[in-house]
């Protein structure tokens, strides 16, 4: 059998990096910086007053009470500034800029509020509530550095430094194809013998909260010249295709037959659940290849595929956080391979570690404990059974 941590490096080296496109600032929520932006402006681009109030040399207000002139009147915007001169005051507004020969600010509440004439009840210190020129970001410096996620605080720097569009890694186009003649697509009725399919909207679900596009091609029948009259038409517009189902070593293994041969190879993980996986590339195309069973799916997406992705679309953070926790109830796992239990964790306060208990068995079909856990609990190849009270690794979901 192949280990995880193996095939978690083929999945992750056969993606790549994604292609690097430019793409205005509203449409990059999300996704990573391909390369360093430099502020097109300096930030502030002018000294500036801080505060609503009174632009003053500091020198004239040196002893209060005074009262000054007030010579001219600068809300935010404005562009035509004249100089401040000696023994006089020009009401200001925040973020408008200071006038040459100022160097501090009033705040209003420290004044009458005068229009004509202001009588100032406050002295200010030199360089009082003003904003210098470049104090955050100075005009040709590195503004967001390669690799950044852009979130909204990010954003907002681009548009601050006068960026319009930034280079991202582009999101990735996976086509999701789940296979079975058991499966029948809801609402409609099921006969005996057939379930509903799950898996590619739970695939799709969890590869689009990464930030890809996920097309879906669902209940794709047990036959290989239809798998691939469906889907080979689709390859030319996608970078990865994803199956569940079809792969084990019963027959009726549509993917499996299909593929085999054609660039994908067909592995046994040393994992539970999940085991079955296969990956490689189909007409240029990469392909990841999983289990048909739901638990296997999310499982294996968590395992496999959610790193590759995020990797491939340059993120740095691709794991989920670790943290160890004691059992609240003891554990068993399958000699030699790594088991994935579905756990809910519970933090201690005080206390290095949290407290964790299994949610569900082990088994593979058993999607409702996913919908009450909040992590999986990880027991090594090396362990095949855990104590209550024994500590282990949690990935938190």
């Amino acid at each position: 059998m192949i280990s995880v941590d193996a095939h978690r490096e083929t999945v992750t080296g056969l993606l790549g990096n994604a292609p690097v496109i430019r793409l205005p600032l509203a449409s990059a929520a999300g996704l990573v910086l391909a390369e360093d932006v430099r502020a097109g402006v300096s930030l502030p681009p002018f000294d500036n007053s801080a505060m609503d109030g009174y632009a003053v040399r500091a020198a004239d207000v040196s002893e209060v009470p005074v009262t000054l002139p007030v010579a001219d009147d600068i809300p935010a915007g404005r562009v035509d500034i004249t100089k401040l001169e000696p023994g006089t005051a020009h009401r200001i507004m925040t973020g408008a800029p200071l006038p040459p020969g100022a160097d501090a600010v009033v705040m209003v509440e420290h004044t009458d509020g005068g229009v004509t004439d202001v009588r100032i009840l406050r002295t200010v210190v030199l360089g009082a509530h003003i904003r210098r020129r470049g104090e955050d970001v100075v005009e040709g410096t590195v503004a967001l550095s390669a690799g950044t996620v852009l979130g909204p605080a990010q954003l907002g720097l681009a548009a601050a430094v006068g960026l319009a569009e930034v280079p991202v890694f582009r999101p990735l186009k996976v086509l999701v194809v789940s296979t079975g003649t058991e499966l029948v697509d809801a609402p409609e009725p099921l006969r005996h013998g057939q379930i509903y399919e799950s898996n590619s909207i739970m695939l799709a679900s969890a590869i689009r909260a990464l930030g890809c596009e996920a097309e879906v091609v669902r209940s794709v029948v047990d036959d290989v010249d239809e798998f691939r009259s469906v889907i080979e038409p689709r390859l030319a517009d996608v970078d990865l295709l994803v199956t569940s189902g079809g792969v084990s070593a019963g027959a009726y293994e549509v993917v499996k037959d299909a593929l085999t041969g054609q660039g994908v190879e067909f592995r046994k993980i040393a994992m539970q659940p999940g085991g079955p996986q296969g990956c490689g590339r189909w007409k240029g195309v990469p392909v990841v290849t999983l289990p048909g069973n739901p638990v296997s799916v999310l499982v294996s997406f968590e395992a496999f595929l959610r790193p590759a992705l995020l990797a491939a679309m340059g993120h740095t953070g691709v794991d989920r956080r670790k943290v160890r926790a004691r059992l609240s109830e003891a554990m068993t796992s399958p000699a030699g391979r790594r088991q994935f239990r579905r756990g809910f964790y519970t933090p201690s306060e005080g206390e290095v570690t949290g407290i964790v208990g299994p949610r569900g068995g082990p088994g593979s079909h058993l999607l409702a404990s996913f919908t009450q856990a909040n992590c999986l609990i990880v027991l090594p190849e090396d362990v095949d059974s855990v104590d209550q009270g024994g500590e282990v690794t949690v990935l938190l979901l």
